[in-house]
């Protein structure tokens, strides 16, 4: 994600083989048949006179004069041909290895592309459109004194008439050993109670992350009982502001870390104290069976949850968010499609009492791990409407969380409002 803390003061402005020597290998030029590889000719009265009064001139032939090899007897037996170079066959050896590691690599890859195209296919179900429980991640400049009332009432304007329950607001980061400094948040007891009075229904969630030190020695260890219990004592102290939840984002959490899933477990207890809500900011499934492990052997870096393990998580909290988006999908089809797959496995093993919520892309970059023009917010919606409409249409606890509100653009805000609050949309 995004760094929360340094949105700008504005908001983002609106927009819409072979060579073909057929040759396996270099041959060398073929010997020239000269007079002087060639035994010399008879004349007709006998063998050649030896002291060179007869026959053939000696010194021409000696010296390869064209007329006395015009001279020479054509029945006469040749001398051996000096044999060719031989081939060297690598060059064809080492073109067929280079087509074979090409196909090996390109063929999975296409082949994983058109599926995902075929999955963005077809008409989501009716119905399909937002259950009212969908949430926004607000960026750092509510709770440190950059937002005022004025941006408060344009904030409600903005979620009038939309699917949007929840708020999570940037109240960190955490410290690496898990606490929370409380010069961070000196406005949060405000935005908390004007959301409360101006926005009845809108519940507010305090923001917590910070990076794992999971591939660099720098960052939270999770496997210090003494900082995850500096945790806990952070979500006391945030809940103590008045927020209705706590939202976890510690990345990269890697699939079957039982550390991370220790932690959920402390902090649920003080959340249902409170009467507040859990919820997580959760990695992609395995689009793939174990892609996770393959990807942590090849890079150092599992990017994937397995199923499963989703599964695990999902069962510990109240919401779990999937960041569905930094997918390096290079084309709307293929992204359209991934998030389709997404819905589709986070529901299968999401409790029904869990609300799934799957991220849309209220931002725009252009990276080989985001590519702009394809990560859009109508091919995510599309894509999330067709996996909720293949596995379980029905589900009622389900939405759409918009990452995030600075870098939203009017064109994401239009997207999501004809797309997945009122109508389907073209994607």
């Amino acid at each position: 994600m995004a760094d929360p803390t340094e949105e700008p003061d504005t908001p983002a402005p609106g927009a819409d083989g072979d060579d073909g020597d057929g040759d396996g290998g270099i041959r060398e030029p073929r010997p020239t048949r000269t007079a002087a590889t060639r035994p010399a000719a008879e004349s007709p009265a006998g063998p050649a006179d030896p002291a060179g009064t007869g026959g053939d001139d000696p010194a021409a032939t000696a010296t390869g004069d064209p007329a006395a090899t015009a001279t020479g007897d054509p029945e006469a037996p040749r001398a051996p041909q000096a044999p060719h170079a031989p081939r060297r066959p690598w060059p064809r050896r080492l073109r067929r290895t280079a087509l074979v590691l090409v196909l090996v690599l390109l063929v999975p890859v296409l082949a994983a592309q058109a599926a995902l195209r075929l999955n963005y296919a077809g008409d989501p179900a009716d119905g399909t459109y937002t259950r009212h429980k969908d949430a926004i991640w607000l960026g750092h400049a509510w709770v440190d004194g950059r937002k005022t009332d004025a941006d408060l009432a344009a904030l409600g304007r903005r979620l009038a008439g939309t699917g949007l329950r929840d708020l999570y607001v940037h109240t960190g980061p955490l410290e690496h050993d898990g606490t929370l400094p409380g010069t961070l948040y000196p406005k949060a007891r405000w935005l908390v109670q004007a959301v409360h009075d101006e926005l009845p229904g809108i519940r507010v969630h305090a923001w917590l992350g910070d990076v794992l030190a999971t591939e660099t020695p720098d960052g939270m260890r999770l496997d210090d009982a003494g900082t995850r219990a500096a945790v806990v004592r952070s979500a006391r102290q945030i809940l103590a502001e008045g927020f209705d939840g706590v939202h976890l984002d510690l990345e990269p959490a890697h699939s079957g870390d039982t550390d991370y899933l220790a932690l959920l477990d402390q902090v649920r207890e003080v959340t249902d104290e409170h009467g507040a809500v859990l919820s997580v900011a959760a990695h992609q499934i395995d689009p793939l069976p174990a892609l996770h492990t393959v990807a942590g052997a090849l890079t150092g870096h599992p990017k994937w949850w397995s199923q499963r393990y989703f599964g695990q998580v999902a069962r510990r909290v109240g919401q779990i968010a999937v960041m569905s988006y930094d997918t390096a999908q290079p084309l709307r089809s293929t992204y359209g499609g991934y998030v389709a797959q997404q819905t589709a496995l986070a529901l299968e093993v999401t409790p029904p009492g869990t609300d799934l919520l799957m991220g849309l892309p209220f931002y725009y970059e252009s990276d080989p791990s985001h590519w702009g023009h394809a990560e859009t917010v109508p091919a995510a919606v599309r894509g999330v409407r067709l996996g909720l409409s293949r596995t379980d249409p029905d589900r009622k606890n389900f939405g759409v969380a918009l990452y995030v509100d600075f870098a939203a653009t009017e064109a994401d805000w239009r997207a999501y409002r004809a797309d997945w609050v009122s109508s389907p949309g073209a994607a």
